[in-house]
């Protein structure tokens, strides 16, 4: 069984930065994308940003021009570089993958907590 495993969360002022990180147990061949959700209390799960394996990238509106979503193809590895970080940023914050069109993969998630 593959997991994704995050780290990076944390509390930070408005205005501040994060980076968080997301590794695979295991290699997983063939994924076709990687990237970041969010779920804030009483909200549904959002895409933040997302990474295909040819680099190509998608940001939520909220988020573009302060987030940065990269990626380690032969570490199997996504990061999430988070500037400007506002309190509406606060969440936990999922990694997922999604390898052979088909198969879903999510991390445990991290807490990130922007205070004002």
């Amino acid at each position: 069984q593959v997991q994704l495993v995050e780290s990076g969360g944390g509390l930070v002022q408005a205005g501040g930065s994060l980076r968080l990180s997301c590794a695979t147990s295991r290699r997983i061949f063939s994924i076709n994308f990687m990237g970041w959700y969010r779920q804030a209390p009483g909200k549904q799960r959002e895409l933040v940003a997302l990474i295909t394996s040819g680099g190509t990238t998608n940001y939520a509106d909220s988020v573009k021009g302060r987030f940065t979503i990269s990626r380690d193809n032969a570490e199997n590895t996504v990061y999430l570089q988070m500037n400007s970080l506002k309190p509406e940023d606060t969440a936990v914050y999922y990694c997922h993958a999604c390898a052979n069109s088909r198969d879903l993969y999510w991390g445990q998630g991290t807490q990130v907590t922007v205070s004002s």
